[in-house]
């Protein structure tokens, strides 16, 4: 009786370390499929036979697809199956979308004690990656494009000068020289710009009364109205707002915008600047009555260089940085810059930005 005791005793206790072993093995699944649905990779893992075991949350998408990512989840069985023939492989794949995206597909085969037991597939969305490389190529190769073009008429103009004794004619090349070196000198001052500016992801805010800020930049650009012979008007805006922002990057935005507006206005037409209160952001507008931007360009008039009139732009001396510059800052500040236009009737270029507490308050008193 007792050996029957003791045997039932053992058979429980087995059982009870089998379902503890079982219940541990559940539950590191458990925490490995949990892992797995956090990982950014899409991951799929195969038996021997080609059998799906594992699908993370992120390859999920691939399954039951249609249109553009159907071929990525075949791309994702192609190389499982080349995989379990003990090949380790690699490919990129492009899906022209929408949205368009670039993947980086890797495989791997599983072995135990050398022999293939199933495979692995890698998923990574690269798209962002991609997208920014190609911007920085492109701006690498617009910075060498406008920088290229000042330098080179520099040394033009100086062997020009050395090759004659004229005096009238030394004097008007030593002005192109002088035009050339401002010219190179903005466009590197712009560039600094920017990149300060996309380097400052918070930029430190402090209140500001707009009217100061639109009368400090209208200091900066009254010179250059002048001599072009357009006058600058103030629209009325709310009394004693104040907006919360970076004092030299909002005061760099709209003196681009008002520059801008100077340069393609005619002598006598007038550039408009004022503030306004639309819902929870003072919109800082720029409006001009001068040539217009084409509808085909509006959208492009942001890029870094992008330039609508090269030949006009170059004459101003504008850089092509202007408007990058305002959108930088209109986005570090949690706003944005918006532009209507109509060929030969003018272009309004609007700076939305959050408003302080100070506008919170102005904006309670006007209403």
């Amino acid at each position: 009786m007792g050996d029957e005791a003791d045997l039932v005793d053992a058979i429980g206790e087995t059982n009870r370390e089998s379902a503890d072993r079982v219940a541990r093995a559940e539950a590191v699944q458990h925490w490995l499929l949990a892992a797995l649905d956090e990982a950014t990779d899409a991951i799929v893992v195969v038996d021997r036979i080609g059998r799906e075991i594992v699908r993370n949350a992120p390859a999920r998408r691939f399954d039951g697809a249609r249109h553009g990512e159907v071929l990525a989840q075949d791309a994702v069985d192609e190389l499982l199956h080349v995989a379990l023939e003990g090949v380790t492989s690699q490919r990129e794949l492009q899906l022209y979308g929408p949205p368009r995206q670039v993947l980086q597909l890797r495989s791997f085969p599983l072995r135990r004690d050398g022999e293939v037991v199933g495979a692995v597939a890698f998923t990574r969305d690269v798209s962002e990656s991609r997208r920014v490389e190609s911007v920085r190529r492109d701006f690498v190769a617009n910075v060498s494009h406008e920088l290229k073009t000042p330098i080179g008429a520099l040394g033009l103009l100086a062997e020009t000068m050395a090759a004659t004794d004229d005096a009238n004619v030394v004097q008007q090349l030593a002005d192109r020289v002088v035009r050339e070196a401002d010219r190179l000198s903005r466009i590197v001052d712009d560039l600094l710009d920017l990149s300060q500016i996309e380097a400052q992801e918070a930029p430190t805010r402090a209140p500001i009364p707009v009217r100061l800020l639109v009368s400090e930049t209208i200091d900066l650009v009254q010179a250059a109205a002048d001599l072009a012979d357009v006058p600058i008007l103030v629209t009325p805006q709310p009394p004693d707002l104040e907006l919360a922002c970076d004092r030299r990057q909002m005061r760099s935005a709209l003196m681009n915008l008002l520059d801008n507006a100077i340069k393609y206005s005619g002598p006598r037409q007038p550039v408009e600047i004022g503030a306004e209160l639309v819902g929870d952001r003072v919109a800082l507008v720029v409006r001009d009555h001068g040539i217009g931007i084409p509808t085909r360009d509006l959208e492009r008039i942001f890029e870094r260089f992008y330039r609508v009139d090269r030949a006009r732009s170059r004459e101003t001396g504008g850089t092509g940085l202007g408007l990058a510059i305002v959108r930088h800052v209109a986005q570090a500040h949690g706003g944005d810059v918006t532009v209507e236009s109509r060929e030969g009737e003018g272009s309004t270029f609007t700076l939305h930005v959050p408003i302080s507490n100070g506008g919170s308050r102005a904006m309670s008193e006007a209403l």
